[in-house]
């Protein structure tokens, strides 16, 4: 007697196509690619027609990082059904990660959408191309026709949330649908930051220098000098990182993307060109002594420096989208782990904008009227409701952090109402001790490389799609077709469904191939989806019923199946 695994081996020798196309769709689901890779390889060698295997051969290559031969079995598995939704799904989520190949991505998304106007997974795919493109109000359009088809689908709820929140993809200097590579407008960006960063440093520190020596030391020439030669160091930097820019003709639309790298490259330029009038004013005796030079170069630094941009952006990140409405989404998606991850970082931007709103508002009661303070008890109202809508209990330093500025909100209403100083020093103490929690959060964040609770840590929830089985036709059915004394195709038209006779035959691929009338032929470019009949050629016991999808080629209709229904006929043979 042979052993276990003798008998497991025989039984791998044994099976179908079909059967190792089922084997390699369980070894994706449980995390196992490389295997999965062998046996939807195995299925390829035993049918090279089943389309369904060159799409498991694809997501496993997908799965292990290996987009680029990913996509010449997702092709193959197109030319061999043309009319496969999965199929064009697969190709159109490996091309939208190709140079140069989004728009050919757009147009099979698009493709499988005709084909199955009913399921959610091609307006998914179409929501995800627009999202990673900035175009938002296209991304919530196109989940909201995935929800309508599909209303549990984790993908779409998850990446609508992220739509709402005005999501930023992560390039948003480049537009995937530009011929260019990517990694060519990456090192375009690295140089611009590059350069706006040493600049921007060298300027400030130069002022400080400059500074310091005329207020100080009286070296107030030879301070002018040391700018000036800071002046001639900052062109040997420009010309090294100009030459790493070689997609200039890209950039103004980079800064149209990204504008934030834009006000970074704009605030260099002008920190150069202001210090360079501030090497020249501080020579003029005949500027005033109210604008004094060098309190204005100082001055400058706060206004255009780093931290100063780095506040204006969080504060305008953290007032970006509908966080609330994120928040349902997210939460209506149940346990995603992407769709978790996201609600929590939702959640501390709607924190930011709350202590953002109480900050000024508690500071202008202090300074016109402290009554007016009793307003802050509204403001904590979104972000309590939103906690308790989301359920979330993840991160406690997150609900430490709410709590804090819930307890600030109420200490500041009591302290302007009763007059009781106590409660002012509790409720500003209470908006510090916010600030630290956060402060904790984000430095543990940074150590252990985890999310942070800032924008920056959303992510697209991205899940495999174009493995669903493909429809295969039974043993009857094809011989029924092959057979079949007349077979009628359904079709529909402007005026309604129409019906006609043809001639059919089963290819080895399971496709049927239909010679029908040419009236029919442009009604179905326009509208693919068609409905095949035929009866049992023998004793007339039972119909059969294809739908599927019929594109032309050459002078015949190839007709991929997406469903397949046989019935019987009433008659004698039903009785007992």
């Amino acid at each position: 007697m042979g052993t276990d695994e003798d008998v497991r081996k025989g039984d791998f020798q044994d099976r179908s196509s079909r059967e190792w196309c089922d084997e390699a769709l369980t070894r994706l689901n449980a995390g196992r690619p490389e295997a999965a890779l062998d046996a939807a390889r195995r299925a390829a060698d035993l049918d090279p027609g089943a389309e369904w295997a060159y799409r498991l051969i694809s997501l496993a290559h997908e799965r292990l990082g290996r987009d680029a031969d990913a996509a010449a079995p997702a092709e193959r598995a197109v030319e061999l059904a043309r009319g496969s939704w999965p199929a064009r799904l697969r190709l159109a989520a490996i091309l939208r990660r190709t140079p140069g190949r989004w728009r050919e991505a757009v147009e099979h998304a698009e493709q499988a959408r005709r084909f199955a106007p009913e399921e959610p997974a091609p307006a998914v795919m179409l929501g995800d191309l627009a999202l990673l493109r900035g175009d938002h109000a296209g991304a919530e359009s196109a989940y909201r026709a995935a929800l309508a088809a599909g209303p549990g689908h984790p993908q779409a709820r998850a990446n609508l949330a992220l739509a709402l929140l005005r999501w930023d993809r992560p390039r948003p200097h480049h537009d995937p649908a530009w011929p260019v590579d990517p990694r060519d407008t990456g090192r375009a960006r690295r140089a611009l930051e590059v350069w706006s960063r040493q600049s921007r440093l060298l300027v400030a520190l130069a002022t400080v220098a400059v500074a310091a020596a005329a207020l100080f030391l009286d070296w107030g020439a030879q301070a002018q000098l040391g700018g000036f030669a800071v002046l001639a160091l900052l062109v040997p930097i420009t010309v090294r990182q100009a030459r790493r820019v070689r997609v200039w003709s890209y950039v103004p639309a980079m800064f149209g993307r990204d504008p934030w790298l834009g006000a970074a490259v704009v605030s260099a330029t002008v920190s150069v060109l202001a210090f360079t009038a501030w090497l020249l004013l501080a020579a003029m005796p005949v500027v005033p002594s109210a604008f004094d030079p060098v309190w204005a170069g100082l001055a400058g630094i706060v206004v255009l420096g780093w931290p100063a941009l780095a506040t204006v952006r969080a504060l305008a990140e953290a007032w970006r989208g509908r966080p609330l409405a994120a928040l349902e989404q997210s939460a209506a998606a149940g346990a995603d782990r992407t769709a978790r991850r996201n609600t929590g970082v939702t959640l501390w931007i709607v924190l930011i904008r709350t202590w953002s709103v109480l900050v000024p508002l508690v500071g202008g009661a202090l300074a016109v009227e402290p009554r007016a303070a009793v307003a802050a008890l509204a403001v904590p109202y979104p972000m309590v409701r939103g906690c308790l809508r989301a359920r979330y209990r993840d991160d406690p330093l997150l609900l430490a952090a709410a709590g804090l500025v819930a307890t600030a909100a109420v200490a500041c209403a009591a302290g302007g109402v009763l007059g009781s100083a106590w409660a002012w020093r509790i409720g500003l103490g209470a908006l510090g001790a916010a600030v630290a929690v956060f402060a904790v959060r984000a430095l543990k964040a940074w150590w252990r490389g985890g999310p942070g609770p800032w924008r920056a840590s959303l992510v697209m929830c991205d899940l495999p799609m174009g493995a669903e089985p493909s429809v295969a036709l039974p043993a009857e059915v094809r011989q029924t077709f092959s057979y079949a004394r007349s077979i009628v195709l359904s079709y529909g038209d402007r005026l309604g469904p129409r019906v006609v006779g043809a001639a059919a035959s089963v290819t080895s691929t399971g496709e049927l191939r239909l010679i029908a009338e040419t009236e029919a032929w442009e009604a179905i470019e326009a509208d693919p989806r068609v409905a095949v009949f035929a009866a049992d050629p023998l004793q007339r016991r039972f119909w059969v019923e294809v739908r599927g999808i019929a594109l032309a080629d050459s002078d015949v209709l190839r007709v991929t199946p997406k469903q397949v229904l046989v019935g019987e006929f009433p008659g004698r043979h039903q009785r007992r």
